[in-house]
């Protein structure tokens, strides 16, 4: 089994900062990427940001110059630091991680349970 858990969620003004934290556990082989996408109401969840394990990174126009994407992949962890938060940021965001359970299985995608981020006005 493999198990995504996230943390850092919360309520904060306009303009302020989160920092999302995702622990990916269990039998985990090789970790290919790791992101965060955020889906609200009615809406198609879209990705947000992501990063290879090699650091390559991939972020949403809507996010760029405002949320930085890590990895730590000692720990199987993916941070995404969220500067000059906006109420349009406003969602629930998931974690989500592309990894092989084992030597002879391909890649498969993961999903966290999803934490709440609500940006004030």
């Amino acid at each position: 089994q493999v198990q995504l858990v996230e943390s850092g969620g919360g309520l904060v003004q306009a303009g302020g900062s989160l920092r999302l934290s995702c622990v990916a556990s269990g039998s985990i082989f090789s970790l290919n990427v790791m992101g965060w996408y955020r889906q609200g109401p009615g809406k198609r969840r879209e990705l947000v940001a992501a990063v290879t394990s090699g650091g390559r990174t991939n972020y949403a126009e809507s996010v760029k110059g405002r949320f930085t994407i890590s990895m730590d992949n000692a720990k199987n962890t993916v941070y995404l630091q969220m500067n000059s938060l906006k109420p349009e940021d406003t969602t629930v965001y998931y974690c989500n991680a592309n990894l092989r359970r084992s030597i002879r299985s391909g890649p498969s995608d993961y999903w966290g349970q999803g934490t709440q981020v609500t940006v004030s006005s």
